[in-house]
């Protein structure tokens, strides 16, 4: 891996990620090839992991592990299939102005997921979709990743890739004060539980397999997400969608509700589980 040092420093990442290639990133590698050979056909594969644990950067360096393997990857991550903003404004518009806020269920292009995947099991050029953040909407399909298929293998991550749905009873009582406050009648909570009960699971029906990376808890998350959007106001103070601390943490409320689902449920099934601790190292 002589071109992990060049990653490393590009990514501006510690040395102790290096334990984490090691940890999560090899182990990852080989489940997938072992099942791409056992399949014998393009395998479709899941990472899932809160906000801020590393998905992005896990990912990028097991594509690399794979194209060493001689294996064609392409990478579709869940953010990039989130709704444009003004679709999102005219969803809040008729259902709920919770819905303005890009990333819950409900608030993606679930058939373009679909329709992706798919494409990247054939032969021929496909179009990766790519979503501006900075705009906080969809990049022109002009701007999308072209990527020259069949794939070998599709890793698709994202903060709920593999979810499912909580039980209605357990939408009663809010979780966190954004539910409290904007959604007390349960109408934009409601909403996202039947989207992911309902077209998100057509759609993580293609996954052959699931990865979860768990993070300790969501306040851990929390603090990731400060500390990351952190760097960013010292790399870039001016640039366009950077947030402070409040708006952070009134962000990632949206998310508070399936993050804590998905840490208690998920572990149980996920195919690899792979455990962090508050600094993001493995935990053996």
């Amino acid at each position: 891996m002589d071109w992990l040092d060049g990653f490393m420093a590009a990514e501006r990442l510690p040395e102790a990620f290096r334990a984490s290639v090691q940890a999560i990133c090899v182990p990852f590698t080989e489940h997938i090839a072992a099942l791409s050979k056992a399949r014998g056909r393009p395998v479709t594969v899941g990472l899932c992991g809160s906000q801020a644990s590393g998905k992005s950067t896990v990912t990028a360096v097991t594509a690399r592990l794979l194209a060493q393997q001689g294996l064609r990857c392409a990478v579709l991550s869940l953010d990039d299939l989130c709704l444009t903003r003004e679709a999102r404004q005219a969803l809040a518009a008729q259902v709920h102005p919770l819905l303005a806020t890009r990333g819950p269920p409900g608030t993606h292009d679930v058939t373009l997921g679909e329709a992706t995947l798919e494409a990247l099991h054939a032969s021929g050029e496909t179009r990766i979709p790519r979503f501006d953040k900075s705009r906080d909407t969809r990049r022109d399909s002009a701007e999308w990743e072209p990527f020259h298929g069949p794939a070998d293998v599709i890793l698709f991550e994202g903060w709920c890739v593999g979810a499912v749905a909580q039980k209605a009873d357990a939408l009663t009582t809010p979780i966190n004060a954004l539910e409290a406050q904007e959604d007390a009648a349960g109408v934009w909570r409601g909403y996202i539980n039947a989207a992911l009960a309902g077209p998100y699971q057509a759609l993580f029906g293609r996954l052959d397999t699931l990865a979860l990376l768990q993070a300790p808890g969501f306040e851990t998350v929390l603090a990731w997400r400060i500390e990351q959007e952190a760097k960013l106001r010292l790399r870039a103070p001016h640039a366009p969608g950077v947030m402070s601390d409040a708006q952070i943490a009134r962000f990632i409320a949206h998310y508070e509700r399936i993050t804590r689902h998905i840490l208690n449920e998920m572990p149980g099934r996920a195919d690899l589980l792979f455990r962090l601790d508050e600094r993001r190292s493995p935990i053996p």
